[in-house]
């Protein structure tokens, strides 16, 4: 995972960085890999550390980051 060492976050934008990693995982196939997890979460930190708060904004973005991604 990418180093985010520098980000702080109140406890109600992490529960709507949940909400938004919870809804992309539930939105690909199973079974979900560890690998999709993690970029899927470094995805949801890099849009809340940029200010964004909205956790279907967050989710979207997590999936659309997921899928241009070059296959491993």
């Amino acid at each position: 995972m990418k180093d985010f060492s520098d980000a702080a976050f109140s406890p109600d934008v992490i529960a709507l960085m949940t909400q938004a990693l919870d809804g992309a995982i539930a939105a690909l196939p199973e079974p979900v890999s560890s690998t999709h997890v993690t970029l899927l979460a470094e995805c949801v930190l890099r849009a809340a550390k940029t200010g964004e708060r909205d956790p279907a904004v967050m989710q979207r973005l997590a999936l659309l980051e997921l899928q241009i991604m070059p296959r491993v």
